[in-house]
């Protein structure tokens, strides 16, 4: 069985880290720990011992809190193959599994996009779950803006995350719901789900957070709302040379032009 804990770090950066952890053995795994402290102070109240780092992709608020967790747990760091990590142990690519004690496994996902050596991991059973980085937000997705592509981060979506299980829970590396729906809604105002969500995101407690699923993303995202009659009816109030129809990929990459500036 696996357990779960979203760590909320307080930050600037409104970062999550991730505790994954086999309930049989307590043997974690650590995603994205940049705060160190958090994450060893989570695992040791809840008698887990993190044996594994996983770093989703290279940016230092992901990578910040290595070498401190190395430091107090001897963990081994897991990474994209390409990513420009220093001290990897384990380079990922698409299809690797890994195994947490005797009842976890997660399958690695290469999701390029925010940057192009992006790893998510997904958990298979029941709930199936999705750690996702900076790919796919609560009602968002990525920005491309330090070494990634917008083109790339439209195939991940399309040909990976929009193909996973319904019921997936999304697990991301920060919280930016709140901004993602206000977006969702400058661009499709008639969006029921996105404006009932609104005034409770505004109010909730960060540290226990709303866990969407795919499903609940397909209603609030507007990066998976691409053939939305209203999402192209504004789209084409901002770019007047948009065809009548659109197609999805030009959707995707001019709603991403429009968040990069929103």
């Amino acid at each position: 069985m696996m357990l779960v804990e979203q760590i909320w770090t307080g930050n600037s950066g409104r970062n999550f880290n991730y505790l994954v952890a086999c309930a049989e053995t307590g043997e974690a795994l650590a995603i994205d720990p940049l705060d160190h402290q958090k994450c060893l102070a989570a695992a040791k109240a809840k008698g887990w011992t993190i044996t594994q780092i996983l770093n989703t992709h290279e940016h230092r608020d992901h990578t910040g809190g290595n070498d401190q967790v190395v430091a107090a747990t001897g963990a081994k760091l897991l990474a994209h193959h390409s990513a420009r990590i220093d001290g990897i142990d384990r380079g990922l690519s698409a299809g690797d599994m890994i195994k947490i004690g005797r009842t976890v496994e997660l399958e690695c996902l290469d999701t390029p996009g925010h940057t192009m050596a992006h790893i998510c991991v997904r958990s298979h059973g029941d709930r199936p779950a999705l750690f996702c980085g900076d790919t796919l937000f609560n009602a968002g997705a990525g920005n491309c803006h330090n070494g990634g592509h917008p083109n790339e981060l439209y195939n991940t979506f399309a040909n990976q995350l929009a193909k996973l299980p319904e019921n997936t829970l999304i697990y991301p590396g920060h919280d930016y719901i709140v901004n993602n729906l206000r977006f969702t809604l400058s661009r499709e105002p008639d969006n029921a789900k996105a404006k009932e969500l609104l005034p409770a995101m505004e109010k909730q407690e960060t540290d226990r957070a709303l866990v969407t699923t795919l499903a609940l993303e397909r209603e609030i995202n507007t990066f998976f709302r691409l053939t939305s009659p209203s999402v192209v009816a504004r789209l084409r109030e901002a770019f007047p040379d948009l065809p009548e129809h659109p197609d999805q990929r030009t959707v995707f990459l001019k709603l991403r032009e429009l968040r990069n500036k929103w």
